[in-house]
C-alpha cells in the first residue's frame, strides 16, 4: 500500500508522522472518514466541509490543503483501489512540545486508503450481520467541555465506550457497537455511529441540538426517508425508547445502515422502513457512481 503523507506518496511502511506531531501529542488533528465507490469519493462535498469546520474550531482553518481531494485520487490511483475506506486527516503539526497552540502553522495532512466491497444495489455490506448494541456507562462528554461537532482525533470518549464493551463481554464476544447517554440520560450516538428507530409514528434520531456529531451518512437517512413521506422526528429519547422499537438501525460512512439486532440483549431488528430505506441508499450510490 501507498499512502499520501504531506504532498507525497510513500510505502505504507515509510508512511510516518513526527513524535512532536500534535495530532500524535495532545490528539489536536480533523479527520474525515469516507466511503470510495467506483473511484469517486462519496458526499466529498459535505465531508470536505466538515473537515474544513472542525479545523476552524480548533484554529487551524487554513491546514486544510486546497488540493485534498486531488491527493484522496492520487492515493486511490497509486494503490489500484476503485472500492474503498478512506481516512483523510489534518493536524496542527510538529511544534515545540507545550500545550500552547503556536500561532504559526505547518500542517501535516496524511491520505490513507484500504480496500471494501462494491458499494451500490450488486455490492455487499462490510458487515457480517445485524448489529448487538450494548448500553455502557460511559457518558457523551458535553459540548460545552469538547464540541460534540466536530471530528477530531482526540476519540478517547468512544474508545472508553468500547473497552466497556470488551470488559462486559468476558470470554465471550463484545457487542459490536454501544450507546452512549448524554449526562441528562438521552441516549446520543454510537462510538462511531449514529442511531435512528422506527416507531408506529415513524422515524426517529436523537437531535442534532444533543451532544453527537450528525454524520453525513445521518443526514442522506433522514433526507430519502423525507422525500418518500416518512414522519421524522429528531429529539431527545430515552433508552426505553430505542429498546422498545419496531426497528433501529445505525449509519456511518462504511457500515451505511447497520440494522440493530439486539439492545442490551433486547431484540428490535430489521422492518420494512429499515429494508426499504437500505434499498433507496443503494440506488443513491449506484445511481451517482456506477
Amino acid at each position: 500500500m501507498q499512502y499520501h503523507v504531506d504532498g507525497e506518496l510513500v510505502p505504507e511502511d515509510d508512511a510516518t508522522v513526527s513524535v512532536l506531531d500534535r495530532g500524535f501529542m495532545y490528539g489536536d488533528a480533523a479527520f474525515e472518514t469516507l466511503r470510495v465507490y467506483g473511484g469517486v469519493p462519496f458526499e466529498w462535498d459535505a465531508h470536505r466541509d466538515r473537515l474544513q469546520y472542525t479545523a476552524e474550531t480548533l484554529g487551524f482553518a487554513d491546514a486544510v490543503p486546497a488540493d485534498l481531494r486531488e491527493r484522496v485520487d492520487e492515493t486511490l490511483a497509486a494503490n489500484d483501489i476503485e472500492e474503498a475506506y478512506c481516512k483523510v486527516s489534518v493536524s496542527r503539526g510538529v511544534q515545540p512540545g507545550t500545550l500552547d497552540p503556536q500561532p504559526q502553522v505547518d500542517p501535516t495532512v496524511v491520505v490513507i486508503v484500504k480496500p471494501l466491497p462494491r458499494g451500490g444495489r450488486d455490492g455487499d455490506p462490510v458487515w457480517d450481520g445485524p448489529a448487538t448494541v450494548q448500553t455502557v456507562r460511559t457518558r457523551q462528554v458535553p459540548s460545552e467541555a469538547v464540541p460534540a461537532d466536530i471530528k477530531s482525533h482526540n476519540y478517547l470518549n468512544g474508545i472508553l465506550g468500547r473497552l466497556e464493551l470488551r470488559r462486559s463481554a468476558g470470554d465471550g464476544d463484545p457487542a459490536d457497537e454501544c450507546v452512549l447517554r448524554d449526562t441528562d440520560g438521552n441516549i446520543a450516538e454510537g462510538a462511531t455511529s449514529n442511531l435512528f428507530f422506527v416507531t408506529e409514528n415513524g422515524l426517529r434520531t436523537p437531535s442534532a441540538e444533543l451532544d453527537l456529531l450528525a454524520g453525513v451518512t445521518r443526514d442522506i437517512v433522514i433526507e430519502l426517508a423525507r422525500d418518500e413521506g416518512f414522519p421524522v422526528e429528531t429529539g431527545a429519547y430515552s433508552l426505553d425508547a430505542l429498546r422498545n422499537a419496531d426497528e433501529a438501525f445505525l449509519t456511518n460512512s462504511t457500515w451505511e445502515i447497520r440494522p440493530i439486532g439486539t439492545v442490551d440483549g433486547i431484540d428490535v431488528g430489521a422492518g420494512p422502513m429499515t429494508k426499504l430505506l437500505q434499498r433507496l441508499y443503494d440506488e443513491r450510490v449506484e445511481t451517482a457512481h456506477y
